[in-house]
């Protein structure tokens, strides 16, 4: 019996246009809400952006926002992992002095820092995901400890960006979660792992467990389900870790999919 539903945002939920279809997912929520199942985003996205998206019902979500960084339920956050500050300046440091078009996204409990002279075609980019965003002139002005840092390259050079942040590898979670994103976070720290603390917390097994993803940062969280969806969209390495492949996510597949599953879940 499924008890707990977890799904990624973009390329997953959300369609090419970052939207969703409001109405089918209203039949979705009844479901789940029959059958008590709980329902968990699970995203690189901050979580007010989560909250913005899905309106006043998210306060019953189990939001796993900040590529997993944090989780919110009932507008209080009940887990978060911290990159230390001085080790998040080093990353950025770093970052700022590799040659490309990527830009930074320093991301702390309160907001998203860019840089003030970022294109301005990509502040648009950045507020899809990220509600409380800041200018700032230096990252240097950051004094809180991170809750992630993010990597943009529009040219999608991250997998060449990658291999010169190895030296970082034990003290943080590095993972290229497409060709023009990397994301960073504390050691340890990934989808996989949020959700085993989401699953003790709600009392889920991997077998009472359903999960959709598409990218590469979602392959850990295929190994927290027994009921793990690719979608058709998703990279080959991540339909080879789940145990299931469904529908595109221009299709709906995520809804569809939860629709199907639960009436069957009340046939038996």
């Amino acid at each position: 019996m499924i008890k707990l539903i977890i799904t990624d945002m973009d390329g997953t939920f959300l369609n090419s246009h970052g939207d969703y279809n409001r109405e089918l997912f209203q039949e979705v929520v009844t479901s789940m809400q029959e059958h008590g199942v709980k329902f968990a985003p699970c995203t690189g996205k901050q979580v007010e952006r989560v909250e913005e998206l899905f309106g006043e019902q998210s306060k019953d979500f189990w939001i796993l926002g900040d590529s997993a960084t944090r989780i919110k339920h009932q507008g209080e956050f009940i887990y978060q992992s911290l990159l230390n500050s001085r080790l998040g300046l080093n990353i950025i440091r770093q970052l700022e002095a590799i040659e490309g078009s990527h830009i930074v996204i320093a991301c702390t409990p309160e907001f998203a820092a860019i840089k003030r002279d970022t294109p301005e075609h990509l502040h648009a980019l950045v507020r899809r995901s990220y509600s409380a965003v800041k200018l700032v002139d230096s990252y240097e002005d950051i004094v809180s400890d991170f809750v992630k840092i993010t990597v943009y390259d529009e040219n999608k050079q991250c997998p060449t960006i990658r291999p010169q942040l190895s030296h970082f590898d034990e003290q943080a979670y590095v993972v290229v979660s497409e060709a023009a994103w990397i994301d960073i976070a504390n050691r340890g720290v990934h989808k996989g792992s949020t959700v085993e603390k989401l699953q003790s917390i709600v009392g889920a097994t991997k077998a009472e467990t359903m999960v959709f993803g598409d990218g590469f940062n979602d392959i850990e969280l295929m190994e927290r389900a027994s009921f793990s969806f690719a979608m058709r969209n998703a990279f080959e390495e991540t339909k080879a870790a789940a145990n299931y492949i469904t529908r595109s996510n221009d299709e709906d597949g995520v809804m569809h999919t939860i629709l199907q599953f639960l009436a069957l879940q009340r046939k038996s």
